[in-house]
């Protein structure tokens, strides 16, 4: 007689490669699932996803969504965090970005159609701008400018949720939003702008720790573990919630007090130093989890001073091949 097997789910997450997309595709892979990992490489790094080439129910794509993406067989969910996720790296070309969220998205979830598959876009707090509430819930509709340098990222993200949701009205299948606030852990790219990364190299490095502004605007930030756990979460959960679910970590710090930990971490660090603030940059941004904590029963674990202590010694080991992070590196504190 047979043995019975249980039910091995494909799941496909574009921009597996990426930082978020990384780390999600391995604790998929652990949890029994066949991944199916889609990168064009952009930002994304190869070194990410090497360790699980060799697991039989991994598979690697290197393909751009911006193209239709035809696959054979069943696929059952689809995670999209296809996107460059910083200054750097979006406005390098801010057109292609805009249809990296658009086109993209419209993609996959045109595949998710056809195959039946539940969908989660991957969103960001950029869509709240720089908000005029605080915390942010997900009712604010955000104080985004829709023409600054920034808005090829936040304005795509928003035109790619209202997809997400036309998708659903329309009768075309289910999908979920995760509105994703400030991420950092190990596999970040050290060049990649956010704050996070900035601070770490800068200070293994001996260099200057720049702080722009006055350093009083405030973030909080998420252990890339717990964000995982809340994405999982929210594509588990039977019924798709009717808009989208904020997912971050609601301890709010001042960028002062986060380099002050870094300080402590890394000994010795050379004092920071003071540029003028970006344009657009936010002056506070803080998530309102209520409702992720009562429709997945999620809320992060992992404080931030804990968090650090894990990071920073994957970016220690990786220094030798990294190149030197300037001192007036521009940053990203706000995306996943």
């Amino acid at each position: 007689m047979q043995k019975m097997t249980s039910f091995q789910p494909t799941t496909l997450v574009a921009g597996g490669a990426g930082f978020i997309g990384s780390h999600l595709c391995e604790t998929l892979l652990q949890r029994g699932h066949r991944v199916i990992c889609v990168d064009s490489f952009l930002t994304g790094r190869r070194e990410n996803v090497l360790p699980l080439t060799n697991h039989p129910a991994f598979t690697l794509i290197e393909a751009d969504v911006t193209e239709p993406l035809v696959l054979p067989g069943q696929v059952d969910e689809i995670y999209n965090l296809a996107c460059a996720a910083s200054p750097p790296q979006y406005q390098a070309d801010p057109m292609h970005t805009m249809m990296t969220n658009v086109l993209g998205t419209g993609h996959l979830l045109e595949l998710a159609r056809v195959k039946g598959a539940r969908f989660l876009q991957a969103s960001t707090s950029e869509v709240y701008g720089d908000p005029e509430t605080h915390p942010q819930t997900e009712d604010y509709w955000g104080n985004v400018n829709c023409t600054g340098p920034r808005a090829c990222y936040d304005e795509g993200k928003r035109a790619a949720e209202t997809m997400c949701f036309d998708h659903v009205r329309a009768g075309q299948g289910d999908a979920r939003v995760a509105r994703i606030f400030n991420t950092y852990g190990p596999q970040m790219r050290p060049d990649d702008g956010r704050i996070v990364s900035n601070l770490i190299c800068q200070a293994l490095q001996d260099k200057p720790m720049t702080i722009y502004g006055d350093g009083t605007q405030t973030r909080s930030f998420c252990y890339v573990s717990d964000l995982v756990e809340g994405l999982i979460a929210l594509m588990q959960v039977p019924v798709a919630p009717e808009g989208a679910v904020n997912l971050g970590n609601p301890g709010e710090f001042s960028i002062l007090e986060l380099v002050e930990i870094i300080r402590e971490l890394v000994p010795g660090t050379a004092r920071p130093v003071f540029s003028p603030l970006p344009t657009d940059d936010p002056r506070r941004r803080q998530p309102d989890i209520t409702r992720a904590g009562e429709l997945l029963r999620w809320q992060p674990r992992i404080p931030l001073h804990e968090g650090l202590r894990r990071t920073i010694p994957w970016f220690a080991a990786h220094l030798a091949s990294l190149p030197p992070i300037p001192a007036d590196h521009m940053p990203q504190e706000a995306r996943p």
